[in-house]
């Protein structure tokens, strides 16, 4: 096997910045400061509210049914809230962290009153980024984060659900369900029977999208692989 350390790892996010910008995606994901020989990490508000609403709500994954919504995910945003709040989150004045802080509370308050799948059970990868050789020969490695795995036992399949914080809505040509499909197909042993989207500031539950093609997928990625 290949030194995963030496091959291309590509994600969602990593073939985005490319197809935007070639050089933002060098900046990104390559270049590493020469002081401190870290990646360079931009913060923007958008971000930031993504990171901790996601944050709030994978936490539940690994909490019993029972357990899930005992204590109010807004106080749970609220502590982590602490941890971005100024220029630690990007933000340029109070007002403008005011606005993004209230669009998390009122995201966070819909799913507590339309919980949906968050109240069923679920499969949790072990791996905190879950990854797989999607080319040995070629050294590329397909890596990305699953934000919910809803285990449905009738079929014992699972569906995968990615939360969006986000007011646009996915293109319909973007990679980033046929790059989970292809993890979650490779890092767990579960058949994936559904996708589904959740616009936590738009709808009160996922909404369900068109089964990639597997084969298709995985060359419509490595094709963009290779490029890289």
């Amino acid at each position: 096997m290949p030194d995963k350390f030496a091959a291309t790892w590509v994600s969602h996010s990593s073939i985005k910045d490319y197809l935007a910008c070639p050089r933002a995606y060098f900046l990104k994901n390559i270049y590493k400061d020469l002081r401190t020989g870290h990646k360079v990490q931009i913060i923007a508000p958008a971000l930031t509210l993504g990171q901790v609403v996601h944050q709030v709500l994978e936490e539940l994954s690994v909490k019993s049914l029972e357990d899930r919504f005992k204590n109010s995910l807004v106080a749970r945003f609220e502590e982590l809230w602490l941890d971005v709040t100024g220029k630690q989150g990007g933000f340029r004045s109070e007002s403008q962290e005011l606005k993004f802080k209230e669009r998390g509370r009122q995201m966070l308050q819909k799913v507590m009153q339309n919980p949906g799948p968050l109240k069923q059970l679920a499969v949790k990868i072990k791996e905190e980024l879950p990854f797989y050789w999607l080319s040995p020969e070629d050294e590329i490695i397909l890596c990305g984060k699953i934000d919910w795995l809803e285990y449905l036992p009738d079929t014992n399949s699972v569906q995968i659900i990615d939360f969006k914080t986000s007011l646009r809505e996915e293109s319909s040509d973007s990679l980033q369900l046929p790059i989970y499909l292809l993890l979650v197909t490779n890092t767990q042993q579960r058949q994936v029977s559904g996708l589904s989207y959740w616009y936590l500031e738009l709808a009160d539950a996922p909404q369900s999208q068109t089964m990639p093609d597997h084969d298709q997928s995985r060359g419509k990625i490595m094709e963009m692989a290779k490029k890289i």
